[in-house]
């Protein structure tokens, strides 16, 4: 089953939505139960477009990027399993560490979305 590329853009930018939502939400003075409840299903849905969304890779940078991408998906849903263990004050996450983990995830994201569509567009050139 193929899915449209308009559904997946869509599903996306509603993960990244809730992802920044659920983020935010600390700061605007809701509790962090709420901001979870937000965060982990954006960062699911996130998560789950990045890897099921197709790139034609034909070098060595794009198929580099690509795991990046994959890495920094990854790292989103691992910011949201430290920020339930945080919430539950499970070991050894009870702080704060799900916070670093979705910055180191968020430049990865921010840096391969803006390195990928250039390197297709350099690729297509040749």
């Amino acid at each position: 089953m193929t899915l449209s590329p308009r559904l997946l853009s869509c599903v996306l930018t509603l993960g990244g939505c809730l992802v920044l939502a659920g983020a935010a939400a600390p700061i605007a003075g809701f509790s962090e139960a709420i901001a979870f409840y937000l965060f982990a299903p954006g960062a699911l849905l996130f998560a789950a477009v990045q890897t099921l969304s197709r790139l034609p890779i034909t070098n060595s940078t794009l198929r580099r990027l690509r795991r990046q991408q994959l890495l920094g998906a990854a790292l989103i849903v691992a910011a949201a399993v430290m920020f339930f263990m945080h919430l539950r004050a499970i070991r050894p996450c009870t702080g704060d560490e799900w916070k670093l983990a979705l910055i180191i995830a968020a430049l990865l994201e921010i840096y391969t979305s803006f390195r990928i569509p250039a390197e297709i567009e350099k690729a297509n050139r040749k």
